[in-house]
């Protein structure tokens, strides 16, 4: 209850300050989208959740498994010990993620949806590239992006586009269409009574919340990221970067609050990460004796970087503050995770439930860290393998192997027509689907490739791969670069000058599967400059390589 009166006292703070508002409001931009947050959707005290119960018995009839989507924000591929690394050189142990991919199957060359959240979790809920929808960017506040415009890099500085800020829709109505199929709709019609957890940032519309888009019930945020705890509440260590515009403005602008099913928002009782984790177990238990869907989309590590004291205070061997706190918010999401995990065991489900772990995308650069994607260049917001080459495990008992491993690429959109698969369902035959069903390959029963390419887009900056080739081009710089990802899966040696002839080939398949992608929904405001092979903090130098990200 701390953080629940920590946060009524912050939210008095910001009554009185709505006194003196227009003058507030010339002084700091980012406290006018908070208190038009609050003033528009106030956040009330905590509330008990209640979850609709299931049967009191099971039937006795065979039922189809669970299944239940985990997803992490920003965790990048080096965060866990799954592959021998992890943060702090493997001084932060996660047990139970790497356990996923030790008792099911290990899809050693995961792609995500997109490098950037929204678009990555637009393309995992519908087994499309969002792009085929016009879900290109990121919904963004033209303020923040404002900031990121304004902000000088170094050699690269930022390009906005306020002719586009003009124009740019209301934020609310931003998002993922209603008549999209989600992964939602499709079990919920096959019976299964589903949820969804934490970060949704799919749209804040009625019909493109959780509730419209196929889930019974839902507990978490709409858009974007979200505090862990009230700022500078006590029992938390925390960690802002005051050269990042991005975390000053999460800083500034962001809540913290859940809603239930739509309702009105109201204040967890403890750090975020707990908060869902104790939420998943509850619903487990009330839904034990019926199929369900769960997509447990947790905040961390996301910034705001905040933890807990104790997961703080467990690591002392790390001496630097904000990889501590990072640290340590890694340590509370493998913990939750482990809870989720136990509770299927504890009431006899874990046999019959499908569990699927990955990232939404790779690590962002702007938290400063040099190591979170090792041994892959690159970020969040690139398409190199540090952007997109995320974990992902798929566990199964019974059905998929133990400790099993599929190294031929897969992507995000394949979980929809996995899970369709492992519950009977039947995909949409009336639109393009781009995923497949994995199950036959993780199960040995089919071999090869199941993608002839998979494909990325954010404005001018496009990427394909075909087989091992990977090709990615943009206009900013002007550049191509081609990778054998067989020989060099890190992309050290760019052969697109050595190779014109298969740089040819691969542009021209692009630019048909770029054809048949929708113009985007809403402009972008704004493209920055990110090095590849350094984090934020510093600046960019002329001899750096570097590509330019729309959003």
């Amino acid at each position: 209850m701390r953080f629940l009166k920590w946060g009524g006292a912050v939210l008095a703070v910001l009554v009185v300050v709505g006194v003196g508002g227009l003058i507030f409001a010339k002084l700091n931009p980012l406290a006018v989208v908070k208190m038009i947050s609050l003033w528009r959707d106030p956040v009330g005290p905590n509330q008990p959740v209640v979850w609709q119960q299931g049967p009191e018995v099971a039937s006795t009839e065979k039922r189809p498994p669970n299944i239940i989507v985990i997803l992490a924000d920003d965790l990048g591929y080096n965060d866990i010990t799954f592959n021998g690394g992890g943060v702090a050189g493997g001084v932060v142990p996660t047990p139970n993620i790497d356990s996923i991919g030790h008792d099911g199957v290990d899809l050693a060359q995961g792609y995500a949806g997109n490098a950037t959240c929204a678009p990555s979790r637009a393309a995992m809920m519908t087994g499309r590239y969002a792009t085929r929808f016009g879900y290109e960017f990121t919904p963004s506040h033209p303020i923040f992006m404002k900031m990121v415009g304004d902000a000088k890099t170094g050699a690269h500085d930022p390009i906005y586009y306020p002719e586009n800020a003009k124009n740019y829709p209301d934020l609310a109505t931003v998002g993922m269409p209603h008549s999209e199929v989600t992964i939602g709709k499709l079990l919920r019609a096959k019976g299964y009574h589903t949820l969804m957890f934490g970060k949704w940032h799919l749209g804040d519309k009625p019909e493109m919340q959780p509730q419209a888009q196929g889930f019974d019930e839902s507990l978490g945020f709409l858009m974007g990221a979200q505090m862990y705890a009230p700022d500078g509440a006590p029992g938390i260590e925390q960690s802002k970067q005051d050269w990042d515009p991005i975390d000053k403005f999460l800083w500034a602008a962001l809540p913290y609050a859940v809603s239930k099913d739509g309702g009105p928002r109201f204040a967890p009782d403890k750090y975020m990460t707990d908060y869902l984790g104790d939420q998943a177990v509850a619903s487990i238990k009330a839904n034990k004796n019926r199929p369900f869907f769960m997509y447990l989309a947790f905040n961390a590590p996301h910034t705001p970087l905040q933890a807990t004291k104790e997961d703080y205070d467990a690591l002392p061997m790390i001496k630097d503050h904000r990889l501590r706190v990072y640290a340590a918010m890694i340590r509370s999401l493998d913990r939750n995770i482990g809870h989720v995990l136990q509770t299927l065991k504890d009431e006899g489900l874990e046999d019959n439930t499908l569990v699927i772990f990955t990232s939404d995308n790779g690590g962002a650069h702007y938290i400063g860290l040099p190591e979170i994607n090792k041994p892959y260049r690159g970020w969040k917001a690139t398409f190199f393998e540090g952007g997109i080459r995320v974990p992902y495990f798929m566990k199964w008992p019974g059905v998929l192997p133990k400790g099993g491993k599929f190294a031929s690429p897969v992507g995000h959109v394949d979980i929809f027509a996995t899970a369709a698969a492992a519950a009977g369902a039947s995909v949409p035959t009336d639109r393009v689907v781009d995923g497949v069903n994995l199950l036959p390959f993780m199960e040995g029963k089919q071999t090869g490739y199941p993608h002839k390419s998979l494909f990325w887009r954010s404005g001018d900056y496009k990427t394909m791969l075909i087989g091992e080739w990977k090709l990615q081009t943009a206009e900013r710089p002007k550049k191509n670069w081609l990778y054998d990802l067989s020989v060099d899966p890190t992309e050290k040696n760019n052969l697109a000058e050595s190779h014109p002839e298969k740089v040819a080939e691969m542009l021209k398949e692009l630019a048909v599967v770029d054809a048949e992608q929708a113009k985007p929904s809403w402009p972008m405001l704004a493209e920055g400059a990110i090095a590849i092979d350094h984090p934020g903090g510093q600046p960019i130098a002329p001899d750096d390589e570097f590509i330019y990200w729309a959003n």
